[in-house]
């Protein structure tokens, strides 16, 4: 079987993996270790603690420093509530595509890295080739966090990171950060008819709400002159506001799920010290004078440095090496890549398919994306064989 068909097959069998971020991904991960094991990989299962997701890292060539990291996230987002055409957990193929959740975010990538170890193998690597396939990037790229404290800590330190997320076999160099929060407010609950004996927490959720509009605002005029990114400041977003029982209940609970997407770190500071100044001068002193207990407090779910475009960066030049590209881009949406620049390696993203079908209904990757990463990859093989 050719490579193209080797990698269709196998992410027929990733795409039967229902890896929502909400699901264990561990019969994924034992397929794809299984796979690179019999390919004569080194493999390693890094486990969360829960013990019900994995990363997984493996190894193929001389057991030494630098070398190259082919990286892609195991977990898909929901399908909930989307017109899906077919299963979205079975890969269809009609007219040149691959119809599957995750087909282009990032099962796509994954199965053509997985296809080519055999012949990576074959070909006597002279530097270390590693996999890295991790858990939960989808909801704040917490696998990721966890691998890099474990190739520290294991002083493993490779040199170039490609990521393999959709950005359709062009280099991308550069993205924002993106940081998540979910903000809990805890008031005192009473009878609508008196508001003043009560902390009305989901009033006090919409006054932190405005300030993050507010805030928002503000970004705009920060920008830097040069930045590349569109839009070219830090954005705020409101994904979710919650709290309350009835029309007559003050409510004692609420809570904003919010995120920011920094295009400076700087600008994370910004946003933050600020809320923490008006939370406590303005919202904790009105509740707790009604309340000493109440409270608002902010649980981070991830925060997750920014892929940095820089002057000299070896894996554009490799990546641009091996596709023929002209320049590099940067994009809105965040990735693992600047967890792994942060290790000290370098990074870019290319992988097959578009972020413009990722995340949708009736999600696809072409046979003519995933053939351009495999060329890529053969020639990457070319390129550190003995």
């Amino acid at each position: 079987m050719s490579e193209l068909g080797d990698t269709v097959a196998i992410l027929h069998d990733l795409i039967s993996y229902p890896t929502v971020s909400a699901w264990s991904n561990l019969e994924m991960i034992a397929y794809l270790a299984e796979r690179l094991e019999r390919a004569g990989a080194r493999v390693a299962l890094i486990q969360d603690e829960s013990g019900l997701k994995a990363n997984l890292f493996a190894t193929l060539g001389p057991e030494t420093d630098g070398g190259i990291v082919l990286s892609g996230h195991t977990d898909v987002v929901p399908v909930e509530d989307q017109d899906w055409s077919s299963d979205p957990f079975e890969l269809y193929e009609t007219d040149g595509y691959l119809y599957g959740r995750g087909t282009c975010d990032m099962k796509g990538f994954i199965a053509a890295a997985l296809a080519m170890a055999p012949h990576f193998a074959e070909r006597g690597l002279t530097r270390p080739l590693h996999f890295a396939f991790t858990y939960d990037e989808e909801v704040g790229c917490i696998g990721a966090q966890q691998l890099v404290r474990e190739l520290k800590d294991r002083e493993i330190r490779p040199e170039i990171a490609i990521i393999g997320e959709p950005t359709s076999m062009q280099i991308v160099e550069g993205h924002k950060g993106c940081h998540e929060y979910t903000t809990e407010f805890r008031g005192l609950e009473g009878h609508g008819s008196s508001p003043d004996r009560g902390v009305n927490a989901a009033e006090y959720a919409a006054r932190y709400v405005a300030r993050l509009l507010y805030l928002r605002e503000e970004l705009k005029g920060r920008a830097p002159a040069d930045s590349r990114f569109d839009p070219p400041w830090t954005t705020i977003n409101i994904g979710k506001i919650a709290g309350g029982v009835a029309h007559n209940v003050i409510p004692s609970r609420a809570e904003v799920e919010w995120e920011m997407r920094p295009v400076q770190t700087s600008d994370a500071s910004f946003v933050l010290n600020d809320l923490q100044d008006y939370c406590r001068d303005a919202l904790l002193p009105a509740m707790q004078a009604v309340a000493p207990e109440a409270d608002i407090v902010t649980h981070i779910v991830g925060e997750v440095t920014g892929l940095e475009p820089a002057d000299e960066n070896a894996a554009r030049a490799l990546v641009a090496e091996l596709t023929g590209a002209n320049g590099a881009d940067v994009v809105p949406f965040g990735t693992e890549a600047g967890l792994f620049q942060q290790m000290g390696m370098s990074a870019v993203l290319c992988g097959p398919g578009s972020i413009e079908q990722a995340h949708k209904a009736d999600e696809y990757v072409s046979f003519s994306q995933l053939e351009l990463c495999l060329d890529m990859l053969k020639k990457l093989g070319d390129r550190i064989a003995a």
